[in-house]
């Protein structure tokens, strides 16, 4: 029994030992001394380099371009049919040839950059095309108006971060040499958008008076208005201005043409 419990005893030092040694140990083998576990955004990370993400910008730059280059003409088309006025026309045709080359030189510098033309529109602008085919006349000068006075002030500020910032040799170039351009566009967006703000006509003048009237002339050119034609009449005669001529044969004396004073 002796020997037994020096036995049992020695066996539970033997595991005190064992439990402590592995107590003191850390776990995990620590790696050798000069190197580091790699951590977050280090080897093995899939972010992209930046000069990557600024490539990226630029492609987007070039798919929005496209398709808005194509809104311009697709819209400029309708401002063709549906406008009323000849400033909104003029501008249209001029929107429609300075984009159609545009898009143009647009299409072969994406084809150089492996980028596929669009097909169509985008969901926002055939909304837009949609909004402004349903309107005619001086409203859809106003309307298509204001949505070129918008549309340009985005480009012309797009236009100027890619002609300073954009990474893509080529893109920078393109973008400069159309900015001048588009700055024109917003010039005359706001000139012909103010034209056509109020009225729409092409007399936006306003007052009472009718075409061919002259002003303060009081009831000159009403001659059709009054029997006797007092509007138009220079002859000095006592009737008051606007009274009716008297009837026929009411004391009217032979040669005085109706202008004495009628019989009491």
């Amino acid at each position: 029994m002796a020997l037994r419990r020096i036995a049992v005893a020695a066996l539970a030092a033997m595991g005190v030992a064992g439990s402590a040694a592995s107590a003191q140990q850390p776990q995990g083998s620590a790696p050798p001394q000069g190197q580091t576990r790699p951590g977050p955004g280090q080897a093995g990370s899939s972010s992209p380099p930046s000069g990557d993400r600024r490539a990226s910008g630029s492609q987007a730059f070039l798919r929005d371009a496209a398709i808005d280059g194509m809104a311009e003409v697709e819209l400029a088309q309708l401002a063709s049919q549906n406008a009323s006025s000849d400033q909104v026309k003029h501008f249209a045709q001029r929107m429609a040839a300075d984009h159609a080359k545009a898009n143009d030189e647009l299409k072969s510098l994406a084809q150089t950059k492996g980028i596929s033309w669009p097909a169509d529109l985008d969901a926002t602008h055939k909304r837009t095309h949609d909004r402004l085919a349903k309107l005619s006349g001086s409203a859809f000068d106003r309307a298509y108006m204001d949505e070129m006075r918008n549309d340009h002030e985005k480009a012309v500020s797009e236009f100027q971060k890619q002609s300073t910032n954009a990474s893509d040799a080529d893109v920078k170039a393109w973008a400069t040499k159309a900015l001048p351009v588009l700055q024109q566009h917003m010039q005359m967006a706001e000139r012909t958008r103010e034209a056509v703000a109020t009225t729409g006509t092409k007399n936006p003048k306003s007052g009472s008076s009718t075409p061919g009237t002259t002003p303060g002339s009081g009831d000159a050119g009403t001659t059709d208005r009054r029997g006797s034609g007092a509007g138009g009449s220079l002859s000095g005669s006592g009737a008051s201005p606007g009274k009716d001529s008297p009837p026929a044969g009411a004391g009217s004396g032979p040669g005085t043409n109706g202008h004495t004073t009628p019989a009491r």
